[in-house]
C-alpha cells in the first residue's frame, strides 16, 4: 500500500548549514532506492545524498542554496513500501525535527562556499570585543583551525554574531593586504598581481572543480600557517614485494587485490606506536599535545575531480586482507562521489601515494590538525651492498613532512629509518 513518507538528510557528521549545489529530480519523478536526490557541499568536499525508498516524488522541501543540516526534510515522497533498510537506519532524525532549513540573510549560521567568496578589497581592521564575541561552538571552531582570534572579528550576523562568512572574509582580506598592511596581528604575504595572459598568446578558462576549489583553500591555510619539514628516506620492500604477490595469488578468487598501501598502513601503525608524537594534535592554545589513543589513518584517493582523503578507522585492529577490502571499497565511493563527510573526518595522520604514477620524491602538505604526513613514490631497483657484493633490491622512497613545532628532525630521522626497517621485513608486523 502507498504511502507518504519523509526523506530526511542523513548523518553528515559535525556539520551543519551545509549548502545544497544542485538538487536531481524535481516533483512527479520516479525513483528507485539509491537514486541520488540531492548533493551536498561541505568545507571537505561534495556528496551525493540517495534516497531510501522507492516512489514518486510528491513535494520538494528545498532547493539550491538552501543550508541543510542531519534530519532537515528534502522531499515527500509517495512509496511503495520498498525501502534500502540499510540508508533507511542512517536517517535517525524524528520527522517532527526536520524543518525546512532555507538560508535567510539574517540566519547566523550561514555558511557559503569560500571559495565563491567575493574577493575582499577593504583592509579588515581587528575588533577587539574584550574576548566576550558572539559566535557558535562550531564557528569559534572552526576559527580555531583557521588561526583567527574570534575577538578580531566583526559579527554581521543577528545581534553582532560571528559567522563563519565573517571569518572567511577576515581572512581572505588578510591575505590579500600587502606585505605589513595587516599589522602584528595579520598575514603578511604581498597580493597576487593581476595579469591578462590574453595579450602573451591564446589561452583557454577552465573552472576548477568544486573539490579543487575547496581543498585548495585548506591546503593554503595548512601551507602557511604549519611550518613544514620533510624528512627523505627509503625502504628496501624486496621481500614484501614477493610476500604481497603470494598473498594475491592466494586472495585472487576472493577477489580481493592487495596492494603496497595495505603494508603501508600496517607498518605506519607499528611506526605510530613507537612513536606517539606523531599521533597527536596541537590543542586549540597552541600550548599543549594532545596525544591520542586510536589509530586512524587517512588515505589520499586521486579522483576525476580532485584528491579525497577518506580515513580508515582503526587501522590496528585490522588485517592486511581487511585493510584491503576497505581501501578498494572507500577509493570506489571517492571516485563515485558517493563517500559521506563522516568518512573523511577524525584521522591521526594521513598517506598520500605516487606509486602508481611515478616520481622519485616530493613534499606532501600536512592535513591539520594533525602533524605529520606520509609521501610514498614510485619503488625501483636500486643495487644495494649486502654481504661485501651488490645485489638488486626493490627499494620505496619515503618523503615524511612533519609539523616543526611539535617534531624535531631527529625524531622525524627516526621515524622514517623504524617505518623503513618495519617495510623490509614485515615479521616487525607482528610484534
Amino acid at each position: 500500500m502507498a504511502e507518504i513518507k519523509q526523506v530526511l538528510v542523513p548523518d553528515i557528521g559535525d556539520y551543519k548549514d551545509v549548502s545544497i549545489i544542485e538538487v536531481m529530480v524535481k516533483v512527479g519523478d520516479t525513483i528507485q532506492a539509491e537514486d541520488n536526490l540531492v548533493t551536498l557541499e561541505t568545507d571537505k568536499a561534495a556528496m551525493d545524498v540517495p534516497s531510501p525508498y522507492a516512489g514518486v516524488v510528491k513535494e520538494m522541501k528545498l532547493r539550491v542554496g538552501d543550508k541543510v543540516s542531519q534530519g532537515s526534510l528534502i522531499l515527500l515522497l509517495e512509496s511503495s513500501g520498498e525501502a534500502s533498510v540499510a540508508q533507511a537506519s542512517k536517517l535517525a532524525a524524528p520527522a517532527a525535527a526536520a524543518p525546512v532549513m532555507a538560508a535567510t540573510p539574517a540566519s547566523p549560521a550561514v555558511a557559503p562556499k569560500p571559495v565563491e567568496m567575493p574577493v575582499a578589497t577593504s583592509t579588515v581592521q581587528p575588533v577587539s570585543t574584550g574576548g566576550k564575541a558572539h559566535a557558535s561552538p562550531a564557528i569559534r571552531r572552526f576559527a580555531r583551525e583557521l588561526g583567527v582570534q574570534i575577538g578580531q572579528v566583526k559579527g554581521s550576523g543577528v545581534k553582532g554574531r560571528v559567522t563563519k562568512e565573517d571569518v572567511q572574509l577576515f581572512v581572505k582580506a588578510a591575505l590579500t593586504q600587502p606585505r605589513g598592511a595587516a599589522g602584528g596581528n595579520g598575514l603578511q604575504v604581498l597580493a597576487m598581481p593581476v595579469v591578462d595572459f590574453a595579450k602573451f598568446g591564446a589561452i583557454e578558462s577552465r573552472p576548477l572543480s568544486r573539490i579543487k576549489k575547496i581543498a585548495g583553500a585548506n591546503l593554503h591555510r595548512n601551507w602557511v600557517t604549519i611550518p613544514h619539514v620533510t624528512q627523505f628516506d627509503e625502504a628496501d620492500i624486496t621481500d614484501m614485494e614477493a610476500f604481497r604477490k603470494e598473498l594475491n595469488v592466494e586472495y585472487a578468487k576472493q577477489n580481493i587485490k592487495i596492494t603496497p598501501l595495505a603494508f603501508l598502513l600496517k607498518a605506519t601503525v607499528t611506526a605510530l606506536q613507537n612513536f606517539p608524537e606523531f599521533n597527536a594534535s596541537l590543542d586549540s592554545s597552541g600550548e599543549n599535545l594532545v596525544l591520542k589513543k586510536y589509530f586512524h589513518i587517512g588515505v589520499a584517493v586521486d579522483t576525476p575531480d580532485g584528491l579525497m582523503v577518506p580515513v580508515l578507522r582503526d587501522v590496528d585492529k585490522k588485517g592486511l586482507v581487511q585493510l584491503a577490502k576497505e581501501l578498494g571499497e572507500v577509493s570506489a565511493k571517492a571516485r563515485d562521489k558517493k563517500l559521506p563527510a563522516t568518512d573523511m573526518q577524525g584521522g591521526c595522520f594521513s598517506i598520500s601515494s605516487l606509486g602508481g604514477i611515478g616520481g622519485t620524491s616530493f613534499t606532501p602538505i600536512i592535513n591539520a590538525p594533525e602533524v605529520a604526513i606520509l609521501g610514498v613514490s614510485r619503488a625501483i631497483i636500486k643495487p644495494m651492498h649486502q654481504d661485501e657484493t651488490f645485489v638488486a633490491r626493490l627499494m620505496l622512497p619515503l618523503s615524511l613532512s612533519y609539523d616543526h613545532r611539535v617534531i624535531d628532525g631527529a625524531a622525524a630521522a627516526r621515524f622514517t629509518v623504524y617505518l623503513a626497517q618495519v617495510l623490509a621485513d614485515t615479521r616487525r608486523l607482528a610484534l
